[in-house]
């Protein structure tokens, strides 16, 4: 039963996040909102949408593990498994210079949670903080416009159908939510597994399927800028708008091995990327099949 649960609320979150993203920018793009404002605002909220649901369910219903799992377990996988299944379909080129700048605030997102984990819980005040860190970072990339990353074009569509397609959406992503952490939480009840393996792996992956979707297929067409900011975006966006809108609603309590190993390798596996897109062209195929070769690792160990 348990599986089944996970099953319909991964297919929940899947398809309520692709109908939120295109009703979402219909509506933007039929009342005239600039391409840099949807792809900050709209997409990178609709496609985030998953983790903020997931997260914020888990956290109210007393299974802190899961909330703070499905984030840093979707930042890992969004760079080691969807990074690398990426490079493996098509190279990556590595083009823009506002990848120094995105690259690192994914870093800066990464490692400002040591000190808030390190006292044990993220409360309101931390997430107070990363919200304000959020803001200046959309701030600092209205500043500098031309080195944002494009969202993707949509041809409008009448406002009632993107309206239409928002509210399905958003129904598909409560019920998947709902659904997934049920099915979570038996399962690791069921055989034997903490809440944290559980949301750290199939829950973080469950919930970075647009990410992976958006990434594979950018890969596909060769738009290697939507491959990697995606993963950016969607990293910053984690843990400054996800843990911080999580953490003012409902405090966190941090389990010791999320300071200690998990954190730890967020950081670690953010520092990585960020050198290589900062010091290579290019991220080829055996740098994907390294990337996908150390996220199994990671699993294995993340079950100790």
């Amino acid at each position: 039963m348990e599986w089944l649960l996970l099953l319909v609320g991964l297919a929940g979150l899947f398809l309520g996040g692709e109908a939120l993203v295109r009703g979402a920018v219909g509506i933007a793009l039929r009342l005239s909102m600039p391409p840099l404002l949807i792809g900050l605002t709209v997409v990178g909220f609709g496609t985030s949408m998953p983790e903020l649901l997931v997260s914020l369910d888990a956290a109210l219903r007393g299974a802190p593990d899961i909330a703070l799992g499905n984030v840093v377990g979707s930042n890992i996988a969004n760079i080691l498994l969807i990074i690398g299944l990426s490079a493996l379909v098509r190279p990556i080129r590595i083009e823009g210079a506002t990848l120094r700048r995105d690259a690192a605030a994914m870093v800066a997102a990464a490692a400002v949670l040591v000190a808030p984990f390190w006292t044990g819980a993220l409360g309101r005040l931390a997430g107070l903080g990363l919200m304000a860190g959020l803001g200046l970072y959309l701030a600092a990339a209205f500043r500098a416009p031309a080195e944002a990353i494009a969202a993707p074009a949509v041809p409008p569509a009448p406002l009632w159908r993107g309206l239409l397609w928002v509210a399905a959406g958003l129904a598909g992503l409560i019920l998947g939510a709902r659904l997934l952490v049920d099915g979570a939480v038996g399962l690791a009840r069921g055989f034997g597994l903490s809440e944290a393996f559980i949301g750290l792996t199939i829950v973080a992956v469950g919930t970075s399927l647009p990410e992976l979707a958006t990434s594979l297929v950018a890969a596909l067409r060769r738009q290697s800028g939507i491959a990697i900011g995606n993963v950016l975006g969607s990293n910053i966006f984690n843990v400054l708008g996800i843990l911080g809108a999580t953490a003012l609603i409902a405090p966190i309590p941090v389990a010791d091995r999320f300071l200690t190993f998990d954190l730890p390798v967020m950081v670690a596996v953010s520092v990585l990327f960020a050198a290589l897109l900062l010091a290579r062209p290019a991220i080829g195929r055996p740098a994907g099949a390294a990337l996908l070769g150390a996220y199994a690792l990671y699993v294995w160990a993340a079950q100790g």
